[in-house]
């Protein structure tokens, strides 16, 4: 079979990485696949491999062999499930790949925060305290996070390693999802009463048509006041313009996100001058061993295939 990817330099980090597709069919990678390319790339492939190219009507239909669509991804909004069901195309993606990164880079972002490592560096490395007159210079008022409240906004597996986490630093862990879920150690809520007692809002769950624009302005107005928001999720499940007028007002304390709805980010969004702002260019799930861990997943889908056994079906 032939195998296509269509966007390698989203994932890998030159052809080595990808060598062990070579095992499972003709192998051709493209760096990157613009949408008046991808008919060219995809159109006499067996598989085509992507992470955030989109395929729909206007491509998929238009490639004859196409049996199967892998993804480099846990959502797969970028994909027409259902004209792909309707064409008989198996779409499988990556679940839980990247569980660990997006949980620890979700707490580099608080302890980032709460601890103002970045703040106190820059006065470090400014000069700040070579002239001090004291060996702790209060500059900035650091918090602990013992005893602070965690919100949860989806509780699948990020979420629940981020509960695990908190529980470590003593934290309080309440959660909204929209299925029922069960932790003795965690208080599930709904999504206002969550917003309103938590110091920290962390969300983890998929972008869809319940959880896209989620989090408005008026739901910023229902946060606790000086709360922390943290989106390590999707950039659609939040409006931008509206968090960054909420952080100009004031209305919540400060913000610490890894996603943009429309990425690499636009030279106007309106984020870029709000204050009180972390971002991070949607790498939470892209360390080393975690991509390793990635193309393990998709070269198994693949064989499970090809044996007549798909696994991590999505439509």
């Amino acid at each position: 079979m032939k195998i296509v990817v269509t966007d390698a330099k989203t994932i890998g980090t030159g052809p080595a990485f990808f060598e062990p597709l070579k095992d499972l069919g003709e192998l051709v990678i493209y760096e990157l696949t613009k949408p008046e390319e991808m008919v060219e790339h995809i159109g006499d492939a067996d598989i085509v491999l992507c992470n955030k190219t989109h395929l729909g009507r206007e491509n998929i239909g238009q490639c004859p062999n196409l049996k199967y669509i892998g993804l480099f991804a846990t959502g797969y909004n970028n994909i027409d499930i259902d004209y792909a069901r309707e064409l008989g195309i198996t779409v499988c993606n990556a679940g839980s790949y990247s569980t660990d990164a997006v949980a620890q880079h979700t707490f580099a972002l608080i302890l980032n925060h709460y601890g103002k490592i970045k703040e106190y560096d820059g006065f470090v490395k400014e000069g700040g305290w070579k002239t001090a007159d004291v060996f702790s210079p209060f500059i900035y008022n650091m918090r602990e996070l013992a005893g602070k409240t965690i919100g949860i906004v989806g509780y699948g597996s990020i979420g629940q390693k981020v509960a695990k986490i908190a529980k470590a630093f003593d934290m309080k862990v309440i959660a909204f999802n929209r299925s029922e879920k069960e932790d003795e150690d965690v208080v599930f809520t709904d999504i206002e009463t969550l917003v309103s007692q938590a110091d920290i809002v962390t969300v983890h769950c998929p972008l869809n048509d319940q959880s896209e624009k989620l989090f408005d302005y008026d739901m910023f107005k229902k946060f606790k006041i000086g709360s922390l928001f943290v989106n390590t999720a999707r950039g659609g499940v939040m409006v931008e313009e509206d968090l960054a007028r909420a952080l100009k007002e004031g209305v919540i304390g400060a913000a610490a996100i890894d996603v943009l709805t429309c990425e690499p980010m636009d030279k106007d969004n309106p984020l870029c001058e709000a204050p009180n702002i972390t971002i991070t260019p949607h790498v939470a799930w892209a360390p080393i061993e975690t991509r390793e861990r990635l193309l393990e997943i998709v070269c198994d889908n693949i064989a499970c295939f090809m044996e007549g056994r798909p696994v991590n079906v999505v439509n």
